[in-house]
């Protein structure tokens, strides 16, 4: 599956997927990073090695390598610009990036959680909505699990790059 940046477009391939999709973009901004973290808890050992071989961590050094040296309040921030889709430069750079690589982004994160990146509080409980999306997601199959993560991560950051017009719109062809 490939990236598209149109982010009008889901990855999502079913109805059922759509919905889940549907489901996290009615969480808030807290509980959408809260999932994040909590599905990479439980599930990032089969999301990350889904396709190593298409994530490349060395186009997003500002979200791999500069962000661990920020402070919890300026993470946490990044992290709610960048699933409240917002113009920022750690937005854009992780909008910049296709569904892999920003799916490494959040595995990174989480697994640095608490070391070198912010963490939940330690009172932190999920909520019914959390909890049912997430187990709703483990019900899947891996590759539709996949679908709503690409889906998910791509549909987050912020990008002002348009999809290219297609024949078909513009009515002119292609030439060399």
């Amino acid at each position: 599956m490939t990236a598209s940046y149109d982010k009008t477009i889901s990855q999502a391939q079913s109805n059922e997927t759509q919905k889940l999709v549907d489901a996290f973009n009615d969480l808030d901004t807290d509980a959408k990073l809260a999932w994040f973290y909590l599905v990479y808890e439980k599930m990032g050992d089969s999301i990350t090695p889904a396709a190593p071989a298409t994530a490349e961590p060395e186009l997003a050094p500002l979200l791999l390598k500069d962000y661990f040296e920020l402070s919890d309040e300026q993470q946490l921030d990044i992290m709610r610009d960048i699933v409240n889709r917002k113009d920022t430069e750690y937005s854009r750079a992780y909008g910049a990036i296709k569904e892999n690589n920003q799916l490494l982004v959040w595995y990174a994160w989480a697994v640095a959680m608490g070391d070198t990146v912010v963490d939940l509080p330690a009172s932190y409980e999920a909520t019914k909505p959390i909890n049912d999306l997430i187990s709703q997601i483990e019900g899947l199959e891996f590759e539709e699990q996949m679908s709503v993560f690409r889906t998910i991560a791509g549909e987050v950051g912020y990008t002002d790059v348009k999809p290219i017009a297609t024949q078909a719109e513009t009515g002119k062809t292609a030439s060399l």
